[in-house]
């Protein structure tokens, strides 16, 4: 056997094991053994043929023969017949076979190949019938249109009307034409690797139930993020139940629009409206709801946009749900701008450089041009391109206008010489420069929200995850003057709970949004910003005194509560506090608002549309991060509850909640 035999042999796949060969494959080894035992000749002398000799023998027969001739039909044959061979090579016992009654075979088996591949003469029917018998004519010719070929376990072979190479899948009948065999050997089946998932999400804890008594006061930043939101959404359409660090409740219930009382003007930015109603999932506790809206600027009083696209250009971002959604949403936004819009777009992979110097909106076509010709590949220098855009900001900035800096990225920041620390810190640095960041993050199986969320809460911008176009038609279309125009920043929310109404309580969310209590009156402590039209959820859940749901039992030598003695409050729950800056101030102003029992209603069907279904989102919200409270609450309850107060949903958003439920429930 020569090199090239030798080398086409070690191609041949393996056929599938199955029991009757390997019991024929013991057989033979054993009356091998036997046959051995019995033979007088020196070991490695017997002049029996090795299997390397007969699998010669066979190829040679097979490659030299008019088969070889036929191109198109031998490609599609070789499976089986290497098949073939195999079992040939250890069909009879002993191993070893004469090789005349082996040449004999494979000469009777090739002079009936040869007939079979001289053109038939007469007494065929027509080609379909013939190729849906498993036979194909010998000479090779051109097939209609559309011919179909079947072979074995359904196995189809189609010819296309075009000159492309026919799709072919398992094993055909035919091992050469006109001639059938029992069994077809399979390929085998392919290895898929699984594509590691690196989303990476900070884990923090769930909200613990406190002790009104011993922590009456609790503090919080507002939060008007919504890529927790979409990202559970695009989890549950396609990769099943969201990671439970991936959930944050806050931003599922801040995701809809609500349409809550809003303020009078703008000299007061927004409006707080609070709700105390029974909890749908537990009878002993109450709900404590806060609502607020922010002030919508009407459009001849929006300010100028100095805006900077920085598209995040890697090779991570070349696929359809990162790039290319990408570029399809920021044509969305460019839409929106007014011609005295400033826009500029630096991409950064590798290393950052400037795709356009800033530019007026009015020139679309120059700036389309450019969105349209990235395209993605290399390494990601995150660091150096925020560098390179706030340069760009700072370059055009606007006074008394909006100035920030888009970042559109899957957050995979790998290259450049900042941790997650030092690009904190540049961020806080120029937003005190009056330059804001807001991110929003596309795809799958490479998101770091970890970052993407403290580049935002620094920045002093909002988070958001697009995964569909209608995502980037609602964040950078419907609700544009949200994202890019804030009425309000650093707003802190306080709430004091009068012990003497409430024994326990806990807060719905915002665990990343926690802020210490000594933080609330510090003006240089960073918190929330409301843009325009902006509406702010946030939901306690408080258990009365008295009620057969507290979990703590009372200390011994606790001191009775101010208020059980005085009765100065008694008809409070607690005491409401805000406190927000102006866009263009660095003091605060402080808003409060006491919470009594005529805020109170006695039936969760007493409130609005609006309010049942906030609760319905919180609960689920809480489902999906596998919260205590609402282990034996079930989707179904969340579901009614949405369904009752679905209320005018014109853009559908609320109809995709109730399915996401659904999907939830068959998944859990």
């Amino acid at each position: 056997m020569d090199d090239r035999e030798l080398e086409k042999l070690g191609r041949m796949p393996i056929p599938k094991p199955d029991a009757k060969h390997r019991a024929m494959a013991l057989d033979m080894a054993m009356s091998a053994f036997d046959e051995q035992k019995k033979s007088t000749a020196t070991q490695g002398s017997a002049s029996k043929n090795r299997l390397s000799l007969r699998a010669a023998n066979f190829w040679r027969a097979m490659m030299y023969r008019k088969l070889s001739a036929t191109p198109a039909i031998a490609g599609l044959l070789a499976l089986p017949i290497a098949g073939y061979a195999a079992w040939y090579m250890v069909a009879d016992t002993p191993f070893a076979i004469d090789d005349n009654r082996m040449s004999s075979d494979i000469a009777e088996t090739a002079a009936k190949n040869d007939k079979a591949l001289k053109p038939a003469q007469s007494g065929l029917k027509s080609e379909a019938d013939n190729i849906d018998n498993g036979i194909v004519d010998a000479e090779p010719r051109r097939l209609q249109p559309g011919t179909t070929v079947k072979g074995a376990q359904n196995t189809t072979v189609d010819f296309p009307a075009s000159n492309a190479q026919p799709a072919v899948s398992g094993a055909l009948r035919a091992v050469a034409p006109g001639v059938r065999v029992e069994k077809s050997v399979m390929p085998p089946e392919p290895v898929i690797i699984a594509e590691e998932n690196r989303d990476r999400f900070e884990r923090v804890d769930t909200n613990p139930v406190k002790l009104a008594l011993e922590n009456p006061v609790s503090t919080f930043s507002i939060d008007v993020d919504t890529a927790s939101y979409s990202f559970v959404r695009s989890s549950l359409k396609h990769n099943g139940m969201p990671n439970p660090d991936a959930v944050r409740v806050e931003e599922m219930i801040n995701y809809f629009p609500y349409d809550w009382a809003g303020p009078d003007g703008a000299t007061v930015p927004f409006n707080s409206t609070v709700t105390v109603m029974p909890s749908p999932w537990s009878e002993h506790t109450k709900l404590m709801h806060v609502a607020i809206k922010g002030y919508d600027v009407l459009p001849a009083e929006k300010p100028r946009a100095n805006l900077v696209f920085l598209i995040d250009t890697s090779g991570s971002m070349n696929q359809p749900d990162k790039l290319p959604l990408l570029k399809t949403s920021f044509r969305m936004l460019l839409d929106r701008l007014d011609a005295e819009d400033t826009i500029s777009i630096v991409t950064y992979a590798g290393s950052a450089g400037t795709a356009l110097e800033p530019t007026k909106a009015s020139e679309k076509a120059k700036i389309l041009a450019v969105i349209d010709g990235l395209g993605a590949g290399g390494s990601t220098a995150g660091a150096a391109g925020i560098e390179q855009a706030y340069r760009l900001a700072g370059e055009a900035f606007v006074e008394g206008g909006v100035n920030r800096v888009m970042l559109a990225t899957d957050g995979d920041f790998n290259v450049g010489a900042f941790d997650d620390e030092s690009l904190k810190r540049i961020i806080e640095k120029k937003r005190e420069s009056g330059i804001f960041l807001s991110v929003f993050g596309f795809g799958h199986g490479n998101y770091n929200d970890q970052l993407m969320q403290t580049l935002a809460q620094n920045g002093n911008g909002q988070a958001a995850y697009i995964d569909t176009v209608a995502e980037a038609q609602k964040t950078l279309v419907e609700e544009a003057g949200s994202t890019l125009f804030p009425i309000a920043k650093d707003v802190k929310i306080q709430v004091e709970f009068n012990p003497a109404r409430v024994a326990e309580y806990r807060l719905i969310g915002y665990e990343t949004r926690a802020l210490r209590r000594e933080d609330f009156n510090n003006d240089r402590v960073d918190a929330g910003d409301i843009g325009s039209g902006h509406s702010v959820t946030a939901i306690y859940e408080i258990t009365p005194v008295g009620s057969p749901a507290v979990l703590n039992d009372d200390l011994r030598y606790r001191q009775k509560p101010a208020a059980e003695t005085s009765g100065a409050t008694d008809g409070e729950y607690g005491f409401l506090k805000l406190r927000y800056k102006l866009p263009d101030e660095d003091t605060s102003k402080l808003i409060t608002t006491p919470v009594t029992t005529e805020n109170e209603v006695d039936a969760l069907a007493s409130v609005s549309d609006d309010h049942r279904f906030s609760v319905a989102v919180a609960a689920f919200g809480q489902k999906l991060r596998g919260s205590d409270q609402l282990a034996d609450y079930g989707y179904d309850r969340i579901l009614q509850i949405a369904q009752a107060a679905r209320g005018t949903d014109p853009y559908g958003y609320r109809a995709e909640f109730l399915s996401l439920v659904r999907i939830a429930d068959a998944l859990d």
